[in-house]
């Protein structure tokens, strides 16, 4: 737009906006016009004080930052699928902040109150640490018992899983043949006899693993439906969602957190190709919410709510794969959005607490807090590093290729009947990766146990077929070091083929079902089959080629070549991963967490830079970005830069064949007009300005605080009548003659951000990420002009993006 044609805009918009009642509509996009809240919904209002009497406290108050404790309760809250205003939550907790400060030298027990403010974060955010800690445990406990009742029992304590089931009886192996205690469900029902399965045996495994994982996902897809609909997915879209400022009640509620986590186990007991560690966050931030609301500092105020969830979502990963330091770098990097340096104080305390409550549940069984610890420290040689990089590249093509099929489909899934019919579709899902899954021992074990199995190293007691090496049994120094693979490597090999295959293309059509369902072990699983196939190859090519210039170093002698395929196979479960999700810094700690192994930093570091390198040449956005697209949900992503020339003119509200700009005058409205403006739109907030033909802007007051105040005046306040005046100003005119005026000059915010029309879009842009804006009133010369919304901006950068700009809604 040339700035001939934003001056006549500009002339336009002045003529237009007359501030009269007569006519209007929803023209203004404000805050994210996500809900129509015009429909008569009001909560209680309960036994305010009169705002007459409190008046004189805030006469003076030039704006409406003096305090918000002594209003009316629901005044400066906020709706249901609404933005925060950040900077106005931040200064009322500066303004409580001071108020204690100032109250602290009236007595010992004002002293108590201001020492209990300043160290209820740290107990809120133990307390935090504690539960996830806990929910985690239970978690861990719950899905590997119902993970192993798909296979069988334990005859003598029916509550132990198979591993703990063969310790009870003090057996060495845990397969079918070596535990004594486990009975399988053909031994229960009489369709074998002894520990060596026949074809009957089989087959009553085989439908008796279907049928067990069926009822499962049943029972988790049934509990989301009926319970708690939000606890669905893995919950980390909407977690990112929320922290940056957006309002969804309900789905960090109680009953949230408990058919997440009750479902996270049944659906993982299922059998499906999805993990519980993402929900993890989910089920965290949860918790954060809720204790949150024992202390008013953080219950009452959503920006400061939002230093408890990202102490929160740090935890979530801590408990999820045994990685503190990792969980609060990726609240750090993949969600919060707002990130104080105290914040990371108390994410990491969080994730502490967390992390030294699952350790003393213990829910792995070992001596080790870390899901797949390695026991090895070989090196690593400079020639590897050709194919750690191609482990990452092959990260990055799997992501992008991942991340676009999974859109595509659940955009689909969203569009079409599919959508209308959810149990069914988990039910099918479920039918046809049992199915598949059962025959291949790789896809029927548990996803983690196969990651831990990829990730190990063979040693003497290894007796699977990735560990069929022709090496010398009497020699222990044989099992440090790579040899000739036997005839059952090889056949593991083209099972764990089939397998990758598999879980590649299942994982797409699983991930967004109506079940609790994460990301990323399934993403590891598959990077960490590539990159153990990846590893044998390149150990047997040493092996064989031991003599060449290109290979001298890593081999000592013939018999002595070291090459680790559990490293590989690492490296690949981070690039698939990085590819996937984008993750970076976050992930390699993650990684060198999880597994122990501290001197393997730079191949994962390799390997996960590749990988979003790759992928970011295919694509942009990460998993998660990609469903908050999809969803369209209002979030303004920091990490994208808007380039574009545009500026405020093109993108503010009304437009040119747009009505007029709805305001309210500083006093001369009456009650009855001012509800005339409810009744007739659905705005979240009115200008208020000094007439309707001065148009000069006076400071802005939110539509809920204003239906509240008047509700209340007409209830408690003696003589405000639909005709009595209401006042945005300090001075009021006294006329006995008159109805009783409403002065309502404490809710009005009188310091509204403001930009001129000529100003840059990048610039609007980054003071909207910056401050967490909610709105922007657009002026010229001092008269208002227009407004711009965090939604109006969002719709901008999508059209500019050549996406469809309708799609930022909250459906």
């Amino acid at each position: 737009m040339t700035d001939q044609t934003s001056m006549d805009l500009s002339t336009k918009y002045r003529s237009g906006a007359n501030g009269t009642t007569e006519g209007r509509s929803s023209t203004v996009s404000t805050d994210d016009e996500l809900l129509d809240i015009g429909d008569g919904r009001m909560e209680a209002l309960g036994n305010w004080a009169d705002l007459e009497e409190m008046e004189p406290k805030y006469s003076s108050s030039s704006n409406l930052m003096d305090t918000l404790e002594d209003l009316p309760s629901g005044i400066g809250q906020y709706e249901d699928f609404h933005t925060i205003d950040w900077l106005r939550d931040i200064a009322r907790d500066r303004m409580r902040h001071r108020h204690i400060t100032k109250k602290r030298q009236e007595g010992c027990w004002e002293k108590v109150l201001s020492a209990h403010d300043a160290w209820s974060g740290w107990v809120c955010v133990l307390l935090v640490g504690v539960a996830a800690g806990l929910c985690a445990g239970i978690i861990d406990i719950g899905a590997t018992w119902m993970s192993d009742l798909k296979e069988g029992i334990c005859k003598e304590a029916f509550w132990l899983n198979k591993e703990q089931c063969c310790w009870s009886a003090n057996d060495t192996t845990y397969d079918d043949e070596g535990c004594s205690q486990w009975n399988t469900w053909s031994e229960i029902l009489g369709a074998q006899t002894g520990k060596k399965a026949a074809a009957g045996g089989y087959i009553v495994k085989y439908l008796l693993y279907v049928l067990w994982a069926v009822v499962f996902a049943m029972l988790a897809s049934m509990f989301v439906h009926s319970f708690a609909p939000y606890a669905c997915g893995s919950g980390i879209p909407e977690i990112k969602t929320i922290l940056s400022g957006f309002i969804i009640r309900g789905y960090l509620g109680k009953w949230t957190l408990l058919t997440k986590s009750v479902g996270m186990m049944l659906a993982v007991s299922a059998g499906l190709s999805l993990g519980k560690e993402g929900p993890f966050v989910h089920v965290a931030a949860c918790c954060g919410n809720i204790f949150s609301y024992l202390f008013p500092k953080y219950g009452s105020n959503e920006a400061k709510k939002r230093e408890i969830l990202s102490a929160a979502a740090a935890a979530g990963v801590s408990v999820a794969f045994g990685a503190p330091i990792g969980g609060v770098l990726f609240s750090l990097e993949e969600v919060s959005y707002y990130f104080p340096l105290k914040t990371l104080w108390r994410s990491f305390f969080c994730a502490l607490a967390a992390a030294f409550v699952l350790r003393s549940i213990n829910p792995f069984g070992n001596d080790h807090l870390v899901m797949f610890y390695v026991e090895y420290n070989e090196p690593w040689y400079l020639q590897e590093l050709i194919p750690f990089i191609f482990l990452g590249a092959l990260g990055g093509l799997y992501g992008s290729f991942f991340n676009k099929m999974n859109i595509a489909w659940c955009r689909y899934r969203k569009n079409s009947k599919l959508g209308q019919y959810p149990i069914v579709e988990v039910l099918g899902v479920t039918l046809v990766t049992a199915i598949l899954s059962y025959p291949n021992k790789y896809t029927r074990m548990n996803t983690s146990e196969l990651i831990r199995q990829l990730f190990s190293r063979c040693g003497a007691e290894d007796k699977t077929m990735l560990c069929d090496y022709n090496r010398n049994s009497t020699s222990l120094s044989s099992y440090t070091s790579s040899t000739v693979a036997g005839d059952e490597v090889y056949t593991a090999l083209w099972m764990l083929f089939l397998g990758l295959l598999f879980k590649g293309l299942i994982t797409i059509f699983t991930f967004g079902i109506k079940v609790p369902s994460g990301l990323f072990i399934p993403s590891m699983a598959v990077g960490a089959i590539v990159g153990r196939i990846v590893g044998i190859g390149m150990e047997q090519l040493v092996v064989r080629n031991h003599d060449n210039p290109f290979f001298q170093n890593m081999c000592q002698s013939k018999q002595f070549c070291t090459i680790t395929p559990g490293l590989y196979a690492m490296v690949g479960a981070a690039a698939a991963l990085g590819g996937v999700t984008r993750m970076t810094v976050s992930l390699v700690v993650i990684m060198f967490e999880l597994t122990g192994g501290l001197q393997y930093i730079v191949p994962l570091m390799l390997a996960v830079m590749t990988s979003k390198w790759v992928g970011d040449a295919l694509g942009k956005d990460g998993i998660y970005d990609a469903h908050i697209a999809l969803n369209g949900y209002p979030y303004l992503d920091s990490k994208k830069e808007f380039t574009h020339t545009t500026i405020a003119a093109d993108v503010m509200r009304p437009r040119r064949n747009d009505p007029p700009l709805c305001v309210i005058t500083q006093d001369s409205m009456t009650v009855e007009e001012v509800e005339a403006i409810f009744r007739d739109t659905s705005h979240n907030g009115f200008p208020v300005v000094l007439s309707s033909e001065s148009q000069y802007l006076v400071g802005f007051v939110l539509r809920r605080d204003l239906m509240l105040a008047i509700a209340n005046a007409r209830k408690n306040q003696e003589g405000v009548v639909s005709n009595s005046i209401v006042y945005f100003s300090s001075q009021v005119p006294n006329n006995p003659n008159d109805p009783a005026p409403l002065k309502l000059r404490k809710i009005l915010d009188m310091a509204p951000i403001t930009i001129t029309d000529q100003t840059p879009m990048e610039t609007v842009v980054e003071m909207f990420r910056k401050l967490g804006l909610r709105q922007t009133l657009v002026t010229h010369n001092g008269r208002l002009l227009g407004i711009i919304t965090k939604k109006d901006v969002l719709r901008h950068v999508a059209q500019l993006g050549n996406q469809d700009p309708e799609s930022i809604l909250f459906n």
